[in-house]
């Protein structure tokens, strides 16, 4: 059998290939990603060949290349992969080298979880939604300047009928009224844009069970809960809530040594996407929800309203792991609490997933 370590680049990539049987290097070399060069090496490799890659982004069109010659691609994880070379050296011909090795001794880290390619599309529904979002802010807040400029400040009655109409009327010079008239026209065609997405996101989130369970708790709705499946995948890759805070990057990064713990910032690993949603998602709940706010309020009174908010989002993560791990609405969990600080939580699970309480110094 065949076996190739690839160092993915979005130019090119540098390959170390290896027949098993006989332990004969058969590749290493550098293939550019104009031109042929990559369609005659892969394909003349006999069907079946493992190749061997690093996760990154931007390569769905080399796993759509190999499934079509055949061969066999394994993502393995970054992070893991790094991990196994001891020396400090490190360029591509190294890299290619180590994958194909972990390869050869079964050792290579694959990724526990890839998303389908119709998962993968739908988590492009979510990202051009937020970035549409995010244009119209822009767009908005423009349109605020020009109204501050004419000493009209409407704030949110700027984007009723009558703000509209007073926008439309100002009187200004030549340019202010050419950027006034096109941004007023992207508004329209994002505000068109947005609303359109909205309903695909709707649509998306009713269509899967998992995702309709999550929206039954208060501050979320399709776009996050959405996300949230589309990112955890399957909640039986977790064991603990513990282990999703940590994968989504809400929990906090250490650096103990022996009786002495340190605890500092979240560690922001994991999707950076999904924990903006959290947060966004844990401004809503705590007006919703009792217990959040109470906790919320407390927190922001004695640190920063900021961290009151990883906090909220932080529990959001949990309690949307126990409805998925016990397929049980919010209500019901509510109904189930007792005298856990998680709904739906035993104490003898809640105090598992309490962390050990040693002497924590802060920083400095």
């Amino acid at each position: 059998m065949l076996i190739i370590g690839c160092d993915y680049h979005p130019s090119g990539q540098q390959v170390f290939g290896i027949d098993t049987e006989s332990g004969e290097v058969i590749a290493d070399r550098w293939i550019a990603h104009t031109g042929t060069e990559l369609e005659e090496f892969y394909g003349g490799l006999p069907a079946g060949t493992v190749v061997g890659v690093e996760c990154s982004g931007n390569m769905l069109w080399f796993e759509r290349r190999l499934a079509q010659y055949g061969h066999r691609l394994r993502l393995g994880d970054a992070a893991k992969i790094r991990s196994k070379e001891t020396r400090k050296q490190k360029h591509d011909r190294r890299d290619a080298e180590l994958i194909a090795r972990l390869l050869r001794e079964d050792q290579f880290p694959d990724l526990q979880w890839v998303p389908t390619l119709a998962e993968r599309d739908q988590r492009q529904l979510l990202m051009h939604r937020h970035k549409l979002v995010r244009m119209r802010t822009q767009v908005k807040n423009q349109l605020q300047h020009i109204a501050l400029n004419q000493g009209q400040q409407k704030k949110r009655q700027l984007w009723t009928k009558a703000g509209r109409e007073l926008l439309e009327s100002l009187p200004l010079e030549p340019w202010t009224a050419r950027r006034r008239d096109d941004l007023l026209r992207w508004l329209d065609l994002l505000n068109r844009d947005c609303e359109t997405l909205e309903r695909e996101v709707e649509r998306a989130a009713e269509a899967r069970s998992e995702a309709r369970l999550l929206m039954t708790h208060p501050g979320i709705g399709p776009v996050i809960s959405l996300a949230f499946v589309l990112t955890i995948g399957s909640i039986e890759r977790f064991q603990r809530s513990r282990e999703l805070v940590s994968y989504l990057g809400l929990n906090p990064t250490e650096d103990s040594s022996g009786e002495r713990r340190r605890l500092g910032g979240i560690s922001k690993q994991g999707s950076s996407f999904m924990r903006l949603l959290l947060i966004q998602g844990a401004q809503t709940a705590v007006r919703g929800d009792e217990d959040l706010r109470r906790q919320y309020r407390r927190l922001a009174s004695k640190k920063h309203r900021a961290v009151a908010k990883v906090m909220v989002a932080r529990k959001l993560a949990v309690r949307m792991f126990w409805m998925l791990k016990t397929q049980r609405t919010h209500a019901e969990l509510v109904r189930m609490r007792g005298s856990s600080s998680h709904p739906g939580v035993s104490k003898t699970e809640a105090l598992s997933e309490r962390p050990a309480s040693p002497r924590i110094q802060p920083r400095g």
